[in-house]
């Protein structure tokens, strides 16, 4: 007679919803979670959508010119911004750390060719997203 699978399922499922009870979870919504009823604190890491429209216009010149140097200086200075804050509270995620980089030296290669064909607006880009201390 085969035995009823339900009852260790029932048992699994049980044992897991007390373990995450136990733990801390996060959501990437500041609300309340469905599954352990607590307030849980906001973990985001991307930038929204309005966000990058507001900041491809502000340095872009259009919401839709989204390929010019300044722009993609100014959205990437925003990622590394946004995950310097993460590595401050996660120390140890070395991956994060290396992506971190990459963008880094992205920033770079494309300053330094905005700085090779056009020094004026290098210059203002600068001193405009607080670069160069």
């Amino acid at each position: 007679m085969p035995r009823n699978p339900v009852p260790g399922s029932i048992k699994i499922l049980v044992a897991a919803l007390h373990f995450l009870n136990e733990i801390p979870y996060f959501c990437r919504h500041n609300k309340k979670c469905e599954i352990t009823g607590r307030y849980l604190k906001e973990t985001q890491m991307s930038i929204t959508k309005e966000r990058k429209t507001t900041i491809f216009a502000d340095f872009g010149g259009a919401a839709t010119n989204t390929g010019s140097i300044e722009a993609q200086v100014a959205l990437l200075t925003e990622r590394i911004l946004d995950i310097s804050k993460h590595l401050q509270v996660n120390k140890k995620d070395f991956s994060t750390q290396r992506g971190l980089m990459k963008m880094v030296g992205q920033r770079k290669r494309l300053l330094t060719y905005m700085q090779k064909h056009n020094l004026t607006g290098y210059r203002a880009l600068i001193e405009k997203l607080g670069l160069r201390k």
